[in-house]
């Protein structure tokens, strides 16, 4: 759940169920919206842009959706959101992180709050879990894109990626936020767009969990990403 090392648990999280799969167009349709409307509209150009419709597209999002949402952007209509983040603790004590987008914070923070409350975690103040994680970019490519342990460390170190971590679903590239776009672009130049890409938490210490708190902590974890203002959530189980 945390991405550091349990990718998978991460994809689960992104409406793979058709039930799932209209709440996660809205998201993704509204980082690209404003992405958009923030910066230019070339994702070319606009690196938040283009990392928001790599998302879309490795969700599947159809290419129409993409430019609507795009083209929303211009519109004098558009709704203002701005991007929060929430703090606060899990079954078990576990630190969460929150993204959300708004256009109403005064509305988002009790439902989030609640959502913390009714699921056996408590919402903390601002700064209250964040020093226990590290920002930090991720680039995943499966196992299947048929390179050796050898030759994705020599592809990285040319990307200059911080660093390689091999599991058993593929690679996990990390990279400090600043240098993400630029490594991400260097290695989609070699070995074509990644199954994911993302700006993310990693947690310093993440923590071992059994059964039964998992199943609390994705329960909670299930309930934030249903939330509409919701766009991601980060922990620190491994």
């Amino acid at each position: 759940m945390s991405g550091h090392s349990k990718w998978h648990n991460i994809q689960h999280k992104k409406g793979l169920a058709d039930a799932a799969r209209s709440g996660l167009f809205t998201k993704l349709a509204r980082e690209i919206t404003m992405a958009a409307k923030l910066g230019d509209k070339n994702p070319d150009n606009n690196p938040r842009l283009r990392l928001a419709i790599l998302q879309a597209r490795k969700n599947s999002m159809p290419n129409d959706n993409i430019k609507r949402a795009i083209d929303k952007a211009s519109g004098s209509n558009t709704e203002n959101y701005v991007a929060v983040r929430y703090e606060g603790y899990g079954p078990g004590a576990v630190p969460v992180i929150v993204e959300a987008l708004t256009d109403n914070p005064r509305r988002t923070v009790p439902e989030v709050r609640n959502i913390f409350a009714k699921n056996g975690g408590n919402m903390g103040e601002e700064g209250s879990v964040v020093f226990m994680f590290t920002r930090a970019g991720q680039i995943f490519y499966p196992s299947t894109i048929g390179k050796t342990e050898d030759e994705m460390m020599e592809i990285v170190m040319d990307a200059e990626a911080e660093n390689l971590e091999t599991t058993e679903e593929g690679f996990i590239i990390t990279t400090k936020p600043d240098d993400f776009m630029n490594v991400q672009k260097k290695i989609a130049d070699v070995l074509g767009e990644p199954e994911n890409a993302e700006l993310t938490w990693v947690p310093n210490m993440p923590m071992d969990l059994d059964d039964e708190a998992y199943g609390k902590l994705e329960k909670l974890v299930d309930a934030l990403d249903a939330n509409d203002d919701v766009q991601k959530v980060f922990t620190a189980a491994n």
